[in-house]
């Protein structure tokens, strides 16, 4: 079978030149259920391809433990894409960036404080090799040399934006090469000096990442591979949310005007994203420029196909421009995917995490205050305690470094919050008869992008009180995948700032998707039938939760909430609207 290939500034399929029409959807942000529903999209809108990265992290949880079941069922995924007739970009370098946690790195590689990633170390290749063993064995069937549509592979993704070890990227070249994927493998990068320098490798097709000005993107492009085909490999029509800032959005026109004019000179281009979907769980990155910036749940992104699968007006933008160079005939679609409110729901029941403890973990005593990565635990939270004898009087307690947020108590009395993003210190006062110190600490995203990657969670180098650093402490691991142990109790008036679980049904007659409306709630997460939806927080600008409807089930239905902090109504909204601030 002919399979893509590089010819001078073209790229050719079945000996006749093709224009790729790429879109970016993770298949790790969108239930399986909806797969076919997007894709059917991308098709729809004029696209001949699909893009996607394989996060490392989903797929080995625990090192040498794989996954590929459900949400991370790669290969259904692409089977649903080729019967589809649209053909694969595959992205499975270790380092995916995406804004997804940890740039989907898998978290256990910082249980070593000695590991080094993206270079060429050892004990990191060694990782790196087995996974590729069991990942690629997967996609090689697939590849369209053997008869299915991978027809590109990346071996490491915007690698100039953080090092330039040619050695590394000729041994990723060479791990997927020895593997026996024989198609055309590629990098990406920024269009600058630094980056293209740093992370692209002779005889490796050299892609660009932009969102604007394409003819300045791809005339740096040529000047470091003259002759060769222009290829955006993420076309960045629009952009993700921190929390605290602004929801994102882009001109529907303004970025169907700068793809025209690639179409019109035929570039090849791969829309990031085409459909974004969700952070479901812990599974949201963040970012560290001059402070640290965790996304939000949602990773809708401004683009074609909205977070819930709808159609936006920058889709029928995009599908106009493509419609000039091209017959697209009529526009045909999937079903539409109903909106339901199911109204109010009470959250009758409720246990406070101090009296949870002992039902959902179990306490591990350390002289240091440990890491999760040291404790084996990958997202979530921790609570550390320690026993201070009195009397000491008054001073600051100091947590060096906390990653990333810590509410203290004192007796399991609210004393305030520590985190990365503006304190580390706060006073509390130790009477004659002591005091019981817990410290509940929320991983809130590994770092995805830049210098930082290395970002262990926890409390990474010590805790003092004055001057003087505390030793021996229990640690309890809250990953919050067990909470069908909680035994819940009536709901009552909540005592002041402590963190509670709070448990209530709802009935579903007619499923659809919905979305979680928390007002008066401050910060936590919720799960529905023990999915995990992800996280919310009051200060936005997400002000939604997206539930599908696969999650529902006809009948009876359970939430989960867990709120860090306090609640004013202990009641959540199930509406038909997507709120994304």
């Amino acid at each position: 079978m002919s399979k893509l290939t590089v010819v001078g500034k073209e790229l050719y399929m079945n000996d006749k030149p093709i224009q790729l029409i790429s879109g970016a959807i993770h298949y790790f942000r969108i239930v399986p259920e909806y797969w076919e529903d997007r894709l059917r999209k991308l098709k729809a809108c004029g696209f001949n391809c699909v893009e996607t990265y394989i996060p490392w992290n989903l797929h080995e949880p625990k090192e040498g433990e794989f996954n590929f079941s459900g949400i991370a069922d790669i290969v259904e995924f692409i089977h649903i894409a080729e019967r589809l007739g649209l053909y694969v970009i595959a992205r499975p370098s270790p380092y995916i960036c995406a804004e997804w946690e940890f740039g989907g790195l898998p978290s256990w590689l910082l249980a070593d404080r000695n590991m080094q990633i993206r270079s060429y170390h050892v004990p990191y290749l060694e990782k790196v090799d087995n996974y590729y063993d069991v990942l690629l064995e997967k996609l090689k069937p697939l590849l369209q040399t053997n008869g299915g549509p991978i027809i590109a592979m990346q071996i490491e993704n915007e690698y100039g934006s953080y090092g330039n070890d040619k050695r590394y990227l000729n041994y990723m070249n060479d791990a997927i090469r020895k593997r026996n994927v024989d198609v055309l493998l590629f990098t990406s990068d920024g269009p600058t000096d630094l980056m293209l320098q740093g992370g692209t490798v002779k005889n490796v097709l050299a892609t660009v990442n932009f969102g604007s000005k394409p003819e300045k993107s791809f005339a740096k492009l040529q000047e470091y591979f003259p002759n060769t085909p222009n290829f955006v490999m993420e076309f960045w029509n629009g952009w993700f949310d921190h929390w605290g800032e602004e929801h994102h959005q882009r001109d529907p026109q303004d970025t169907a005007d700068t793809f025209s004019e690639m179409l019109a000179r035929g570039d090849s281009v791969n829309f990031y994203m085409f459909h974004g979907g969700t952070n479901f769980g812990f599974y949201n990155g963040a970012n560290y420029d001059d402070k640290y910036a965790p996304t939000v749940t949602s990773y809708d992104y401004d683009c074609p196909i909205s977070e819930t699968g709808d159609l936006t007006p920058k889709f029928h933008a995009v599908r106009e421009a493509i419609s000039k160079h091209m017959n697209l005939g009529e526009l045909v679609l999937p079903e539409p995917i109903p909106k339901m409110d199911y109204g109010t729901v009470k959250m009758k029941e409720s246990i406070n995490l101090f009296n949870a403890l002992d039902q959902i973990s179990k306490p591990v005593r350390k002289t240091h205050p440990e890491t999760m990565e040291k404790l084996g635990q990958d997202y979530g939270f921790i609570l550390y305690r320690n026993h201070l004898k009195g009397p000491l009087g008054k001073a600051q307690l100091t947590i060096q470094d906390v990653r990333d947020r810590a509410i203290v108590y004192v007796d399991q009395e609210y004393k305030g919050v520590i985190d990365r993003l503006n304190n580390n210190t706060l006073m509390i006062e130790v009477p004659k008869e002591g005091i019981k110190l817990d410290i509940l600490v929320e991983n809130m995203g590994r770092i995805n992008y830049g210098p930082l990657l290395n970002d262990p969670k926890g409390i990474t180098e010590g805790v003092r009180f004055e001057r003087q650093f505390l030793f021996d402490w229990e640690m309890y691991s809250l990953p919050m995948n067990n909470l069908a142990e909680l035994a819940f109790e009536q709901t009552n008036k909540q005592t002041s700032d402590q963190p509670l679980f709070y448990r209530g049904t709802f009935e579903v007659r007619e499923i659809g998707d919905t979305f979680v409306e928390l007002p008066g709630w401050v910060k936590g997460i919720v799960l529905v039938n023990d999915f995990n939806l992800g996280r919310y927080w009051e200060i936005g600008p997400q002000e939604t939760l997206y539930l599908p409807g696969p999650v529902l089930k006809k009948g009876t239905n359970e939430i989960i909430i867990f709120e860090m902090h306090s609640t004013k109504n202990a009641e959540v909204s199930l509406i038909d609207t997507h709120k994304l601030g």
